[in-house]
């Protein structure tokens, strides 16, 4: 799956939090096992043998899951959605990065390979229809959290889309019919 996906699914999975420091950390949080992914700053080929490898397993969660909770203000809360918002990319990329292109979680203790046989390509109509659901569930989040994923990159953003989706479909002020 794609970047925005992985926020957006992390970002949904924080909405009981209260602060949005919080549900960012969360987010970075799903974003955090692709950090492997700076290997291809190194070339292609060491991004072939290392993305999946060193940030995509038990290690990556223990250290997200350290920051996270340490600059969390719901330290406990944060703590678990952290490990659930990691291990959702986790599934999600072996559910659908495309076949033979497995994890490696038991790294550095082992380089066995996790995979699933139906994996299915990362510009599948899947990972397209996931991706369109997901966007819709974060608009739909205007209506009862006065939020969208737009606050993760800035409050006034987010504050004109909650206004333009609130006004569109929320049956606030509708007179009641008779």
């Amino acid at each position: 799956m794609n970047p925005i996906v992985h926020a957006e699914l992390s970002w949904l999975l924080a909405q009981g939090l209260r602060e949005r420091r919080d549900r960012i950390l969360i987010t970075c949080a799903g974003l955090a096992p692709d950090l492997d992914g700076l290997s291809l700053l190194a070339g292609e080929e060491f991004y072939s043998r290392y993305h999946h490898v060193i940030f995509h397993g038990y290690v990556g969660a223990l250290v997200t899951m350290a920051a996270c909770t340490a600059l969390a203000r719901q330290r406990a809360a944060v703590a678990l959605l952290s490990v659930a918002a990691f291990h959702g990319h986790l599934l999600c990329d072996l559910a659908g990065s495309g076949p033979g292109w497995p994890i490696h979680y038991l790294w550095p203790q082992s380089l066995e390979p996790w995979s699933w046989s139906g994996q299915w390509n990362l510009a599948s109509w899947q990972n397209t229809l996931i991706g369109l659901a997901a966007t819709l569930a974060c608009l739909a989040c205007a209506l009862p959290f006065r939020r969208t994923a737009l606050e993760l990159l800035s409050p006034r953003w987010d504050a004109e889309v909650v206004r333009t989706v609130r006004r569109r479909f929320s049956r606030q002020g509708e007179s009641p019919s008779a």
